[in-house]
C-alpha cells in the first residue's frame, strides 16, 4: 500500500530584523515559529472535548504531519500533552498545574484587591480572599473592616475548612467522594460547639450550600462571628479554586443587613470569577459532577 509523503515544509525565510531601540510600542511583536506552533497546538487540545489524532491535528493547523508529530514528541516528553494508547493526544498534567497556578497565583489577589473596595455594603466590614489546601483554607489576602474582630485573618493563616464559609464554599465545589477523601482520615476537631460534628453533617451543609449559592460559618470559627463565603472559578471550571467571605459580628445583624452581605459577597464572587475566564456559571444547586458538562454535537451526548 502506497502512501503519499507529507508536503516538506516550507523553507525558513531570514528572521525579521529585530526592532531599533525606540521604535513603537505598537509594532508587531517577533514570533519564535516552533514556540508559535506548539501554543497552536496546544490550544487545538484545549478546545477539543476528545483525544484528537495526529491526521487530525495535522489538518486542523494545516501542518505537515511530520512538523506536528516532532511539536507532540516534545510536548508528551514535557507532561503538557498526554499519548493515549490508541495514539490520540489530549493535554497534559502540566498543562492543567498551570492553569491551577493562574486561579490562584497573583491574579486572583490582583482582582480582590481591584475589586474588594468597589462594593459599598462590604466597606465596613472584614473581607478575605481564601484557597483551598488540604483540609484547611489558607488565605491570600485580607481587608480589614472598620469592626474590632475576636479572629485575626491574617495572610498566610489556616483555619480547618470544615468550619468556615470560604473553605465550605470550595468545598461544595467537590462530588461527596471527593470531600471524604480530603477529609474523612483526618476527622472533623470542632473550634466550637456550633461545628458540624461529623462528616455526615458536613455533606449536609455541603447540599445546602449547592442549593443557596453561599455557605455560612454561624460562630463555628469563634463564638458571636458569623461569615458569609463564595466560590471563585477559575478557566476550568467548576471546582472553585479560591473562595471570598464577609466576617462580622452576629449581635445585631438584622434579616435586611445580612442579605445586602451576602449579595454583595456572591457578587465579589462573580466579578472575580468572570475576570478569571471563568465559564458561565450554571443553576444554583446543580451537582458538582454535572456542572461544567456541555453537548457534544458529534457524538450526540453530554460529556
Amino acid at each position: 500500500m502506497s502512501t503519499t509523503p507529507d508536503p516538506p515544509a516550507p523553507a525558513a525565510g531570514p528572521d525579521p530584523p529585530t526592532p531599533a531601540a525606540g521604535s513603537s510600542p505598537s509594532a508587531e511583536p517577533r514570533l519564535v515559529p516552533a514556540v508559535a506552533r506548539a501554543v497552536q497546538l496546544l490550544d487545538a487540545l484545549a478546545a477539543s472535548r476528545r483525544p484528537l489524532g495526529l491526521a487530525e491535528l495535522a489538518r486542523a493547523l494545516a501542518l505537515p504531519r511530520s512538523s506536528v508529530h516532532g511539536l507532540l514528541a516534545t510536548l508528551v516528553a514535557l507532561d503538557l500533552a498526554r499519548r493515549h494508547q490508541d495514539a490520540a493526544f489530549s493535554l497534559g498534567p502540566k498543562a492543567l498545574r498551570w492553569a491551577d497556578a493562574y486561579g490562584t497565583g497573583p491574579d486572583v489577589r490582583r482582582a480582590f484587591d481591584d475589586r474588594v473596595d468597589t462594593l459599598p455594603e462590604l466597606g465596613t466590614e472584614t473581607v478575605m480572599l481564601a484557597t483551598l489546601e488540604g483540609t484547611d483554607v489558607v488565605y491570600l489576602a485580607c481587608r480589614p473592616g472598620s469592626r474590632a474582630l475576636a479572629v485575626n485573618f491574617r495572610v498566610g493563616g489556616r483555619f480547618p475548612a470544615a468550619f468556615t464559609s470560604s473553605g465550605k464554599a470550595m468545598l461544595a465545589g467537590l462530588s461527596h467522594d471527593a470531600v471524604r477523601d480530603r477529609l474523612g482520615s483526618a476527622g472533623l476537631r470542632r473550634l466550637t460547639r456550633h461545628g458540624p460534628a461529623s462528616l455526615t453533617a458536613l455533606l449536609r451543609q455541603l447540599d445546602e450550600v449547592r442549593r443557596q449559592g453561599h455557605a455560612v460559618d454561624d460562630e463555628e470559627t469563634a463564638e458571636g462571628m458569623q461569615c458569609f463565603g463564595a466560590a471563585v472559578t477559575g478557566p476550568r471550571g467548576p471546582e472553585p479554586v479560591a473562595a471570598v467571605a464577609v466576617s462580622v459580628i452576629k449581635a445585631g445583624l438584622g434579616a435586611r443587613r445580612r442579605a445586602e452581605l451576602v449579595a454583595a459577597i456572591r457578587r465579589l464572587a462573580a466579578t472575580l470569577s468572570a475576570e478569571l475566564g471563568a465559564p458561565a456559571p450554571g443553576p444554583v444547586g446543580t451537582p458538582p459532577a454535572a456542572r461544567g458538562r456541555r453537548a457534544d454535537p458529534a457524538a450526540g451526548r453530554t460529556i
